[in-house]
């Protein structure tokens, strides 16, 4: 008897369309994630303690190879890394999520952390794909978008003014500039930022 209840009860469950037991293909989302560099930076830095063969590096303490042979007290500058994890939905939204700054590697001078720095982060002028322009109005104001498609599959939406918009609604292109941000131990690894138009 208290078989057949648990079996009529499941199976009115079953034909509930909202039900938990209600598997549909359509309802469910996928997401894609990714993790990609995002951004370097150069910092002065001061060594702290020394810890056999480490250092502390100043004001934040982080524990780092004392590669240079320094001394406390000594001023270096460091390299710092962020990474980015991006999450695109199954409508091509993005969302990013950005680590916190990790100090990788320390130096005795500026010019050298700099040299580096700019093998990191390389500015790029290079034609992308347009996926399209439009136009949204609220109340008396409008405004422009251009969306455009990254070398990494990504799309980005920059807002445009009028003249940009009349010249990019037919076109199939957009000359942009890009900064590729390499991964430092893997430098083939790189993902390319958005950071204006060419032209």
């Amino acid at each position: 008897m208290v078989l057949m209840v648990m079996v009529l009860l499941l199976s009115a469950c079953s034909s509930n369309q909202d039900s938990v037991f209600r598997t549909d293909p359509s309802a469910e989302t996928t997401a894609s994630v990714s993790r990609v560099p995002w951004d370097y930076r150069v910092v002065e830095s001061t060594v702290g303690d020394l810890i056999g063969s480490d250092m502390t590096v100043l004001p934040d303490n982080e524990l780092l190879p004392n590669d240079g042979n320094y001394a406390t007290g000594d001023k270096i500058w460091t390299l710092q890394f962020m990474d980015a994890e991006l999450v695109t939905d199954a409508d091509q939204r993005n969302e990013i999520r950005l680590s916190s700054w990790t100090t990788i590697k320390s130096y005795g001078d500026q010019k050298t952390a700099a040299e580096d720095l700019a093998n990191l982060k390389v500015s790029v002028t290079t034609d992308v794909d347009l996926v399209g322009v439009y136009k949204t109005k609220f109340k008396d104001k409008t405004r422009n978008f251009a969306v455009i498609e990254l070398p990494s599959g990504n799309r980005v939406k920059q807002p445009i003014d009028d003249k940009r918009y009349t010249a990019m609604e037919k076109k199939k292109t957009a000359s942009v500039v890009l900064e590729e941000v390499h991964d430092f131990a893997d430098y083939d690894s790189a993902y390319a930022k958005f950071r204006g138009w060419a032209n």
